[in-house]
């Protein structure tokens, strides 16, 4: 899990994708002049005024990949109903900044410069991540 870069961003701008139904593009600072064009498929979830200047956590180590004609930097992290039906934002602890890391305890280890796609590395661990009842994020 150290592998993955997850740190906390903020959403400065939020638009609808021109080519695409069910995306946003969003304008997301990570901290320290990182600004990043993130594509996310949330419009069937989350509204645009609801996402618009929020704290969100971010994967930001995967490659860059075009969807729909827009190339994406980075992933925003959500969590899901597992119906995939209800989908929200994983909210970072209230004082979060840009730039701010997200760690597991137990795994401290530095992340990948960039995930290697054909190891499906985010795709190996994906399927651990999972919600308390309390609604917390863990893996």
């Amino acid at each position: 899990i150290s592998r993955l870069d997850i740190c906390i961003g903020k959403i400065l701008e939020i638009k609808r994708h021109p080519n695409a139904d069910t995306l946003y593009v969003e304008k997301i600072d990570l901290g320290n002049g990182d600004v990043r064009e993130v594509v996310s498929g949330l419009v069937n979830y989350i509204k645009e005024e609801d996402i618009n200047q929020k704290i969100v956590v971010i994967l930001k180590n995967l490659k860059p990949i075009a969807m729909r004609g827009i190339k994406s930097y980075a992933m925003v992290l959500c969590a899901s109903s597992a119906d995939h039906t209800k989908v929200e934002l994983i909210v970072p602890p209230e004082g979060s900044q840009p730039g701010d890391k997200v760690y597991f305890e137990g795994y401290e280890g530095e992340p990948d410069a960039q995930l290697n796609q054909k190891k499906k590395v985010f795709e190996a661990l994906q399927v651990d991540f999972t919600t308390t009842d309390d609604l917390v994020a863990t893996w």
